[in-house]
């Protein structure tokens, strides 16, 4: 006993060492880990930013290979940047990560740009690439950073808790109805009342035959030792049988086949590792307080100290080049607008005359100079003609320009100057430093107290004048520049506003009553159960097109709809998506998905289908009202997601006769109109979900979708997945004698929504509580599965034609069958040489 306490206090005081020491090998750890991927980084860089800037591909394949590496190894890097951001204390850092960590991610998406433009595909398969740098297809999964939910605005936070606090009223109301409301009729009262007397009919005829048998039972036939031979019999057989089950699991989890029963139950290291993570994110929040106290602090001190001090210093500064000026031309100079930089432009290192020069050439062009600046262009681009020619032999597949590379090079260096070898042996706690918020806001002030400055050496610039020249100076021009400036600003058109009078929760609360803004399901995207396509590199190097698999559905949501709407500044400098298109039969989880996106960026949720509009906002002023509030109150709570439902009833080819009185497509036009309105810097995303796309106009539809993702039937490996997934969920236990794999082999055609409606039919509360004494099986699920119709192989194939009619399905069936210039109308001498 005694060694066993020796042995538990050592283990105490292990953890207790490691519990005071955990602080700093976390920071080392993290920050080894952020070594590691700027060293990555830089070898990126160095590779998409050479010396000599590379020569255009040729090789179609050589290409996709390069941009495909890139793009793989980009993602390893975005996956643990997330996890650097998500676990670091320090405020600072945590603001520097948090700028490498979007330009990564911006830089993912413009290299999934680029290998959709060059596949012509949405779905890539890169088997090979994944073997050569030894990961499996789960390091290709999309990582949704917490901070798109945990860190925004604090005014946009607090109109989406209000947004959400009306439709929980609203809830609220229609939950309180009166019951009496639901009437029985008497059919339905003499149902019930024979459904119960016939069940106490059922009980009582069974409780007689159970008497009966019992009377039937003549005592003392048996002698007692036949009677314990029997018993040894059974009990022997049990034993028998149970031993052989547990050396038959044993053997399985030996070989892997199985898994432990001890390994599903999270181990204490795993909870340990989880409370951890929780609390580290409750310092970064204790941390980000403190930080934002220290700034106005700092500020606040900086301005009393040393705002004195840079005030007199920049008006010597001024005064000293007043004097300059008048020196060297023989009058004082005009001051500099607030439009060009104030006193700005003054402590550039210039003399006074090469800076009146500049100030002249500025306010005043010559006419001349851009005639000859004309002449010259039209010489040169003659001249240059030869050399147009030169390069159009020398065309390939180049990679487009980034707008992220640049910032990534600048981050780049800027942790290798200031974070990489800095001593942070002082700073346990990793708060935040102090002299790094002075050098931070040290051009803020700086630019504040200029602006208070100029104001104060304007004037003394009229008085100088006044005094010494006798003239009044520096209005004209400046007022006549504001007059060309008005000029100019009247010229361009706004939008005209036809609810400015109204309030932002009256526009809320109308949108609710109405059904137009409605509640997000708590929903998460890795909900969205699927596995990857092992077969896809196979079948295209057969030229076979596969369907892509649920998994790749998942991925591509995650990179058009989740990580533009969860950023601001990726959402503006990222490539413009602005409306998605999610097709597929019914029960494959479209509406899921969208629910999904806007759980996962905290979007709201709008919806347009033409089902929910239907006899709202009549006529035409009535639309055009509905849809300006609907885009306004968007923008205003951004991110958000307007959702139609059924789409392809907006683009009807022909109305059927039973909807006409609908209107379906009365929303056509206008939202055509206001998708064009939609700006990079609104967060606003249209996404419609059809499962009969043929029926639609396909011009006008893929007009409205720049964007058309097939959602398919799961593949054997999804269906596998779903059934123990959703058995799981539903209580049920995964047993030997529940043959999973026959049955997703008998489920091929059905849909995930298809099994969820099985599983319910099967799994019923008293079925769940006899799983002990009678397991599940597979032919359980049978009778329920056949009664429902399957998604046939016809109609996944004539989804597959309508997609080869998009755009991008006829790019690629012409880069399949090699006639990729075909259809391109010619240019130039060429097009003449042709007529």
């Amino acid at each position: 006993m005694e060694t066993g306490k020796r042995g538990n206090a050592s283990r105490d005081s292990d953890t207790k060492c490691i519990y005071l020491f955990k602080p700093t090998l976390v920071h080392r750890t993290y920050n080894q880990l952020w070594a590691d991927c700027h060293l990555e980084l830089s070898r990126l860089l160095e590779e998409e930013l050479p010396v000599e800037p590379l020569r255009p591909e040729k090789d179609r394949v050589v290409f996709f290979q390069r941009v495909a590496m890139l793009y793989v190894r980009y993602i390893q890097i975005f996956r643990k940047l997330n996890e650097i951001y998500d676990q670091v204390v320090h405020p600072q850092k945590r603001r520097f990560i948090h700028v490498i960590l979007e330009g990564v991610m911006g830089r993912v998406l413009e290299l999934k740009n680029e290998m959709v433009e060059k596949e012509s595909s949405e779905y890539h398969y890169m088997d090979d690439i994944l073997h050569d740098l030894k990961l499996t297809p789960g390091d290709l999964e999309i990582p949704i950073p917490r901070y798109f939910t945990s860190e925004n605005d604090e005014e946009v936070q607090d109109r989406k808790m209000m947004a959400i606090d009306m439709l929980n009223r609203l809830d609220d109301t229609k939950s309180t109805d009166p019951l009496v409301r639901n009437e029985m009729t008497q059919d339905e009262a003499i149902r019930i009342i024979q459904i119960v007397e016939r069940a106490r009919k059922g009980r009582l005829r069974a409780h007689l035959q159970i008497m009966s048998k019992k009377r039937s039972v003549v005592p003392g036939a048996a002698d007692r030792e036949s009677a314990a031979i029997r018993i040894q019999k059974v009990w022997r057989g049990y034993t028998g049988r149970k031993q052989a089950e547990i050396m038959r699991l044993e053997e399985m989890i030996f070989l892997g086949m199985v898994m432990d029963p001890n390994d599903e139950v999270p181990c204490p290291a795993e909870v340990a590792v989880q409370a951890n993570e929780a609390s580290t994110r409750i310092k970064q929040e204790e941390h980000e307080k403190d930080y934002q106290k220290s700034i106005v602090a700092v500020t606040n001190k900086m301005l009393e100290v040393e705002g004195p001090d840079m005030s007199a210093m920049m008006k010597d500064q001024i005064r000293q080049w007043f004097i300059e000026c008048r020196d060297a031309t023989g009058s004082f100079p005009d001051y500099p607008n607030e439009e060009d930089g104030g006193s700005a432009l003054i402590f550039v290192e210039k003399d006074p005359q090469q800076l009146l020069e500049d100030m002249a050439t500025k306010n005043e062009e010559d006419p001349s100079k851009k005639a000859k600046g004309k002449e010259e262009e039209t010489g040169q681009g003659k001249k240059n003609k030869s050399n147009d020619d030169e390069e159009e032999e020398e065309d390939g597949l180049k990679m487009l320009p980034s707008a992220f590379l640049s910032d990534l090079e600048v981050g780049h260096k800027k942790y290798v100057d200031f974070w990489k070898n800095r001593d942070e042996s002082t700073n346990f706690v990793q708060r935040h430093e102090v002299e790094l918020i002075k050098e931070e806001k040290r051009k803020d002030i700086e630019a504040e107290i200029r602006a208070q400055v100029d104001v104060e050496m304007r004037k003394e610039l009229d008085e100088w004048r006044l005094e010494v020249d006798n003239e009044k100076g520096g209005k004209a021009k400046g007022n006549a520049k504001k007059k060309k400036g008005s000029k100019s600003a009247k010229k361009k058109k706004k939008e005209k506003d036809l609810t400015s009078e109204r309030t932002f929760e009256s526009l809320c609360e109308e949108l609710v009553e109405e059904g137009l803004l409605k509640m997000v399901k708590d929903i998460r995207l890795l909900e969205y159960l699927g596995d990857y396509s092992y077969l896809g590199t196979t079948l295209r190097q057969n030229d076979i097109e596969p369907m892509p698999s649920l998994s790749d559905v998942r991925q591509v949501l995650s990179l058009y709809g989740i990580l533009p709407l969860g950023s601001q500044a990726l959402h503006e400098k990222a490539p413009l998506i602005k409306a998605i298109l999610l097709a597929g039969p019914a029960g494959v989880g479209k509406k899921m998905l969208v629910h999904a996106i806007c759980r996962e960026t905290g979007s709201n949720l709008f919806d347009l289908s033409p089902v929910n509009t239907a006899g709202k906002y009549p006529g035409k002023g009535g639309l055009a009202m509905m849809l300006h509030v609907v885009f306004k109150v968007a923008r205003l709570l951004q991110p958000s997601i307007i959702w139609i439902e059924d789409t392809e009833k907006i683009f009807y080819k022909k109305v059927p006769k039973e909807e006409k009185e609908l209107d379906p497509k009365r929303l056509k036009k206008d939202l055509l109109k206001c998708l064009k309105l939609i700006k990079a810097e609104d967060r606003v995303l249209i996404v419609g979900t059809t499962k009969d796309p043929m029926s639609a106009d396909i011009k006008s539809f893929c007009k409205m979708y720049s964007k058309i993702i097939l959602i398919p039937r799961p593949d054997y490996g999804a269906r596998v997945l779903l059934w123990k997934e959703l058995i799981k969920k539903k209580g049920g236990e995964i047993t030997c004698k529940l043959d999973i794999s026959s049955l997703a082999k008998i489920s091929d055609g059905y849909t995930p929504g298809h099994m969820v409606q099985v599983i319910q039919n099967v799994l019923t509360e008293q079925r769940v509580s006899q799983q002990e004494k009678s397991p599940l099986t597979a032919a359980e699920f049978v009778p329920p599965l056949v009664k429902i119709h399957p998604v046939l192989q016809d109609e996944e194939e004539a989804l597959k034609n309508w997609y080869s009619k998009t755009p991008l399905g006829k790019k690629r069936i012409m880069l399949a069958t090699g006639n990729e210039g075909e259809g391109v109308p010619a240019k130039g001498k060429d097009a003449k040489k042709k007529k």
